[in-house]
């Protein structure tokens, strides 16, 4: 095992908390953004390659994708935090226990939910605001990327583990590589083979094969402590149930944000039509980018506050989290500086169509007024679920969803259209903040 990185010894001061942080957190920064690059250049090169109503028809996919990369959350977030501490004492036979169930449970989930997905498909898209302008082209799109959604799971699942065992940056550059295929595949199904949206999962589906084949082979190396059997596949009851409840707010939060943005494509469907739906596509684009580097400072920071959390450390835990939270905020506020000066040119990225361009634009620049607030509420959330309050970063979360953005949407949109749709967004964050600093303030203060 990779101890001498997983847990330096280092000493206690500030500079060393620093260190340590951006150790873990810039590879899994990188590796977020690694994940976020394979939806947005999927929509990047479908807006510039088969038109507008491609990316609408894209757009209406995005809430399922998200419901799709559930289970690889709930298996591979779960698994790595069970993972962690057997690896750190060694208890390697325990750690492949956990790896072969973790990939067990999400073999059976992802198998059932592509079976029912594909089963139900029109209906899902028709509930999800689809009209008979964009469900073909969200039907192309996932009739070949859901059964896709296995590797993808196994993909999330697997670099977890890697991570989990102190290969940070060998996850970054299993991804990259497959990142990197995906770039390169796209142009070439897109446009050399003239299959459009289709080329464009294809892409997708390919550039997961290849990360999963690196995978293997670090599986297959001498250098990883952690190796599979075929008695690490057999389900254990106590392990699948510790699992679940170690993923499940990350779970949980994951399917709140795809019921989300199911309510959201309807009220766009309503409000704007196909186009609004479209926008929001292009605009999520750049949310995600955002939301994965804040991701990766919190995926970064959990291993190493829940350590010292454990060990009892308070200092360290406090110093962590507080430059952590400067941390995301600098990186929110860098998005939501760079989206608000360079809205329009960031827009014809994705489409050079007039009136999607426009709405896009508009509502890029509304739904990031409170874009420096968000790193704050993300790093909180993560770093109760570091300190095994799992409670509070749910309702921290649930509360931004449900008990602010989805009232606020009926009331905006009612007095102010498509733009209340837009503007519901940053209300939510500024109402969710509250409540963030509220209990961070109280857990700074508890010590």
């Amino acid at each position: 095992m990779n101890t001498a990185f997983f847990y330096p010894n280092q000493a206690n001061d500030r500079r060393s908390v620093r260190k340590l942080l951006k150790n873990y957190a810039y590879p899994a920064m990188v590796n977020m953004i690694v994940l976020a690059v394979y939806n947005v250049v999927d929509r990047i090169f479908i807006g510039q390659g088969a038109g507008p109503l491609a990316i609408c028809g894209l757009a209406l996919t995005l809430p399922y994708v998200s419901l799709l990369g559930t289970v690889g959350t709930l298996t591979g977030v779960g698994g790595a935090a069970r993972i962690s501490p057997a690896a750190s004492t060694a208890n390697l036979a325990l750690a492949s226990k956990i790896l072969g169930n973790a990939l067990f449970l999400n073999v059976m989930l992802s198998l059932m939910l592509i079976f029912a997905s594909l089963y139900y498909l029109d209906e899902i898209l028709l509930f999800f605001g689809g009209s008979e302008a964009t469900i073909p082209y969200a039907r192309q799109y996932l009739n070949i990327l859901i059964p896709g959604s296995l590797l993808t799971n196994l993909n999330f699942t697997l670099c977890h583990a890697i991570r989990a065992v102190g290969f940070p940056r060998k996850s970054v550059t299993i991804l990259l590589a497959g990142a990197i295929a995906n770039i390169l595949l796209d142009p070439i199904f897109i446009f050399g083979f003239g299959m459009g949206i289709q080329g464009a999962a294809i892409a997708t589906v390919v550039s997961m094969c290849v990360s999963l084949t690196l995978i293997l082979l670090h599986f297959r190396s001498p250098r990883n402590p952690l190796h599979l059997t075929q008695s690490s596949f057999r389900p254990h009851l106590l392990i699948l149930v510790s699992i679940i409840g170690m993923g499940m707010a990350s779970f949980i939060m994951n399917i709140t944000t795809g019921m989300v943005n199911i309510i959201m494509n309807r009220y766009l469907k309503n409000y704007g039509g196909d186009y609004a739906i479209g926008a929001y596509g292009i605009i999520s684009s750049y949310s995600i980018l955002i939301s994965m580097l804040l991701m990766g400072i919190c995926q970064g920071m959990q291993p190493i506050i829940s350590y010292h959390y454990g060990m009892g450390n308070q200092a360290r835990v406090r110093d962590l989290l507080q430059y952590a939270l400067r941390m995301g905020t600098a990186v929110a506020c860098t998005g939501f500086a760079l989206c608000e000066l360079f809205a329009p040119w960031l827009v014809k990225c994705f489409t050079w169509d007039a009136h999607l361009a426009e709405i896009s634009t508009e509502g890029l620049r509304y739904t990031f007024i409170a874009m420096p607030l968000v790193g704050l509420q993300i790093v909180a959330t993560s770093y109760f679920q570091s300190v095994r309050q799992a409670p509070k970063a749910i309702v921290m979360n649930i509360s931004r969803q449900f008990l602010f953005l989805i009232p606020a949407l009926g009331v905006f949109a009612t007095h102010k259209g498509l733009a209340g749709i837009w503007l519901a967004i940053p209300f939510a964050d500024v109402m969710a903040t509250l409540i963030a600093v509220f209990f961070i303030w109280k857990a700074i203060n508890k010590h």
